[in-house]
């Protein structure tokens, strides 16, 4: 099972980190290191506040959004169905419509 950090493999994770060492040296490496975790930290903060940001501006529109949502979730087929047969009137079949009524004859037409 290989170990996975950042996207990287352990493997490669220590290649660059002691080509980072050998590169920088050892009085360099702690000042590089306090550097990419403050640019980190500086760009995680970033996109917190613009998340921030984006919620608030839309806050309003996903309310809106958001409304109709229970009455689509409330939604099912098979009920709709039952209840549009409920409200339907029985009718009666065809063959017994057709055996009730009287064909309309004309006896001048023979």
């Amino acid at each position: 099972m290989e170990v996975v950090v950042f996207g990287i493999s352990l493997g490669h994770l220590t290649v660059l980190l002691l080509a980072a060492l050998y590169i920088l040296g050892p009085e360099r490496l702690p000042g590089a290191v306090q550097w990419l975790a403050d640019a980190v930290r500086r760009v995680r903060d970033l996109a917190s506040a613009a998340q921030r940001r984006l919620e608030t501006e839309l806050e309003p529109e996903f309310r809106e959004l958001r409304k109709p949502l229970p009455d689509l979730r409330a939604l099912d087929p098979a009920t709709t169905l039952r209840r549009f047969l409920d409200e339907v009137p029985p009718s009666s079949p065809p063959a017994l419509v057709a055996a009730s009524s009287s064909p309309a004859i004309d006896p001048d037409a023979t």
